[in-house]
């Protein structure tokens, strides 16, 4: 299994890159004789159909690369220090990590509502393998996408692509605000200039979805990394509510699905505006 799909452009015309980190579903035969949970609940944390979403990417001259391990196996939105001494034998944990002591470090510990994954523990050797297999190949080439980015543009904006669970959102609606469909995190400013994350939010918003900031989702390890708004680099996460386009018991999408992706088609092709510069630069042959 190849670590990503890589959807380029035949022509790239904007510094917005889009990733999927949390949408693989290709899930070894391996692992899945290791898991005590079945194929529905093994599913439960993926960014299920994300990559589809936004697969009008290319078409408007930007690049999607959408991992194909899923999430469960190994995490791409976590460095790759984040092992669990609770789930990988012979681990260490340098300090308290919050991601770690709840289960979800780069090795997950478990799925959706704590959801043990795992009878015992697994071999140091096999974590190390899945990290060198999927995750840094992964990074690797998404790295190489930004700097391409940056040379031709002048900046990378990346948006990073994700799906939150109906349930993380009712605490906002409880509070007696009006529920998001999707939460932009950009880590309180300290990933994305101001300006990028307007303009991203106004993008959403002109499809009719409502958009919150930060809360309950800030952005992790991937937005961390790669935003640098002082050096032109620009990261900004993306959540957008499953039950607007799928069943999340059964894990399948809705018959709300097709529509939805026609709103996310109008709404990427606003976004990739965003990184289109006004003239396009011209490149040596």
């Amino acid at each position: 299994m190849c670590a990503y799909r890589l959807f380029r452009p035949d022509w790239p015309t904007t510094s917005v890159v889009f990733s999927s980190p949390h949408s693989g579903r290709d899930y070894p035969w391996s692992f899945l004789r290791q898991t005590v949970l079945d194929e529905r609940a093994i599913r439960s944390s993926e960014d299920a159909f994300v990559d589809l979403l936004f697969a009008a990417a290319p078409s408007h001259g930007a690049s999607l690369i959408a991992a194909n391990a899923p999430r469960a196996y190994v995490d791409l939105n976590r460095a790759p220090e984040e092992l669990d001494p609770a789930v990988v034998e012979g681990a260490r944990q340098a300090g308290h990590n919050p991601r770690i002591s709840s289960g979800l470090g780069v090795i997950p510990r478990v799925v959706a509502n704590g959801r043990a994954i795992y009878r015992g523990k697994i071999a140091l050797a096999e974590a190390e393998g899945r990290i060198a297999t999927y995750w840094r190949p992964y990074h690797d080439r998404l790295q190489e996408l930004l700097d391409e980015a940056q040379a031709r543009f002048g900046e990378s904006i990346l948006v990073d692509c994700h799906s939150m669970p109906r349930e993380a959102i009712e605490s906002i609606a409880s509070a007696g605000k009006r529920r998001p469909d999707v939460v932009l995190g950009d880590r309180f400013g300290a990933s994305a200039g101001s300006d990028v994350v307007d303009r991203i939010e106004a993008a959403f918003a002109a499809a009719g979805l409502r958009v919150g900031r930060n809360a309950p989702f800030a952005g992790a390890y991937i937005t961390q990394r790669y935003g640098r708004p002082a050096g032109h680099r620009h990261a900004v996460q993306v959540e957008i509510d499953r039950s607007l386009y799928m069943d999340e018991r059964e894990v399948r999408p809705s018959r709300n699905f097709d529509a939805f992706r026609r709103v996310m088609e109008a709404v990427v092709a606003d976004l990739v505006e965003i990184g289109r510069p006004d003239e396009m630069p011209l490149v040596a042959e």
